[in-house]
């Protein structure tokens, strides 16, 4: 087990975004984080990355109790909805990424190509689309060393063609022995490239598991992902 979170709470006010939540993040897998709108998803990345005090709990790495100010060496988070240095060219935002985490030149074009920005290495970032963005600060974010992997609604705003390819390349990653944890609000979209998934629902992990699993845990015989989490949440 590569990572682990135990009791996580989180509360603002008299309103509990986090209870007790407490999940498990394999080496190589590629685990979904489902849930509505509201359900505590973005909260939960945020305590996970250290970005924000959890009330109660704690988070492992290999074993060991990971404290908020070492999260940055095993995890790399990236948010959904930013737009950073959006006066730079997208190809200046690459160069600085594989300087800052000492990384091949050219690493950055690469992956640029597997990620479809080539024409798009002289725009200035604040000038790109939603899905132009996004696979911008993807291509960032796998330009980072961290073992873990968050990822804040990575396929947004992107394309059919462009989700299935940028499915494939972040398969490959987990293959190549990083794990990514990804919340995907499309569930057609976690079925088809998560290894695992973990269910939340108002701030409580309904279940974690293969999609078999959690099928066993809900008690159906069979059914989609929204069948299961219907059963699991209700």
């Amino acid at each position: 087990m590569l990572l682990a979170a135990h009791g996580l709470s989180k509360r603002y006010g008299r309103v509990e975004v986090l209870r007790q939540a407490g999940l498990r993040v394999f080496e190589n897998e590629v685990l979904g984080l489902i849930g509505p709108n509201g359900a505590g998803k973005t909260t939960l990345f945020e305590c996970l990355a250290g970005l924000i005090p959890t009330d109660s709990g704690e988070v492992q790495f290999r074993g060991r109790p990971l404290p908020p100010v070492y999260r940055k060496d095993a995890l790399f988070y990236l948010p959904d909805g930013i737009r950073p240095w959006a006066a730079q060219r997208v190809s200046w935002a690459l160069r600085f990424f594989e300087a800052l985490y000492g990384r091949p030149g050219g690493d950055g074009l690469k992956l640029a190509g597997r990620l479809q920005l080539e024409r798009l290495l002289t725009a200035r970032i604040g000038s790109l689309s939603k899905g132009e963005a996004k696979r911008t600060l993807l291509a960032l974010a796998l330009l980072t060393p961290q073992p873990v992997l968050l990822l804040d609604e990575p396929f947004d705003g992107l394309d059919f063609r462009q989700t299935r390819d940028v499915m494939a390349l972040l398969r490959g990653v987990a293959a190549n022995g990083r794990a990514l944890f990804v919340s995907i609000h499309q569930l057609t979209d976690a079925a088809r490239v998560c290894d695992r998934l973990v269910l939340l629902s108002r701030g409580l992990v309904a279940g974690e598991g293969t999609l078999g699993e959690l099928r066993a845990q809900a008690g159906l015989a069979e059914g989609g992902l929204e069948e299961v989490f219907l059963a699991l949440t209700a």
